[in-house]
């Protein structure tokens, strides 16, 4: 999904004093007021949307997102199924979890237009992704991962190996170790399931590719989540 527009941290958190503070209970009202304010703007959101000018309400979707908590970060972009996509991320902050939980337990149902995600999601084929660092090309169709599964802590060890790493320096090679894995897991599933992330220099024996590790984590989340 390209991103149409995005915001970090529109609003600053307001210093106060420490005071207890019940949670799930704060959470789920914010959400609730979100997505009143939500259903309201959505007809002057369509308006603006469909003319392909973001940037008339650009401000009143980041007030409402910093509303829910002000650390969190929003995108809309070009949905899966629907036209839509609506994404609220707390970049793995686990602090935020009980927010994102509560705005999209709260979540109006999926429809044509809009569909809504309390976390940044895969890319449906990540080896078709090509990533631009430094003004190079990296196709992410060339990763290759040794993966290695902790089952006692539900994880998964990986060393991330690109032959493009040799001609990059240390940041842009961080960069490219973990550009893969989100896109191949998403936000979510990566913060969850991955454990140490390590940057081969040498392809690994026995590595496998992005779509081969999704269908691994994914077996080994279901399998070490409890049914609800």
């Amino acid at each position: 999904m390209g991103s149409m527009f995005s915001f970090l941290r529109r609003r600053a958190a307001e210093e106060t004093a420490a005071e207890p503070v019940d949670v799930p209970a704060e959470a789920a009202a914010r959400a609730a007021e979100f997505w009143q304010r939500w259903d309201d703007l959505l007809p002057e959101l369509a308006s603006a949307l469909g003319d392909s000018e973001p940037q008339r309400v650009e401000n009143l979707v980041a007030d409402m997102v910093a509303s829910v908590h002000p650390n969190l970060t929003f995108a809309i972009e070009h949905g899966e199924k629907a036209v839509y996509a609506l994404v609220l991320s707390g970049q793995a902050d686990p602090e935020l979890r009980p927010y994102t939980d509560a705005w999209i337990a709260a979540a109006p149902p999926q429809d044509t237009l809009w569909e809504y995600h309390d976390s940044v999601p895969p890319v449906p084929d990540p080896t078709g992704v090509t990533v631009n660092l430094r003004g190079e090309k990296y196709p992410l169709g060339e990763v290759r991962v040794a993966a290695q599964v902790d089952e006692a802590e539900g994880v998964v060890d990986v060393a991330v190996y690109h032959p493009g790493f040799q001609a990059l320096e240390d940041k842009a090679r961080q960069a490219l170790t973990f550009l893969p894995l989100d896109a191949t897991l998403g936000e979510r599933l990566a913060a969850d399931r991955l454990g140490r992330v390590e940057t081969a220099e040498q392809e690994p024996e026995g590595a496998i590719g992005l779509l081969e590790l999704r269908e691994l984590v994914r077996d080994l989340d279901r399998t070490t989540t409890p049914e609800s």
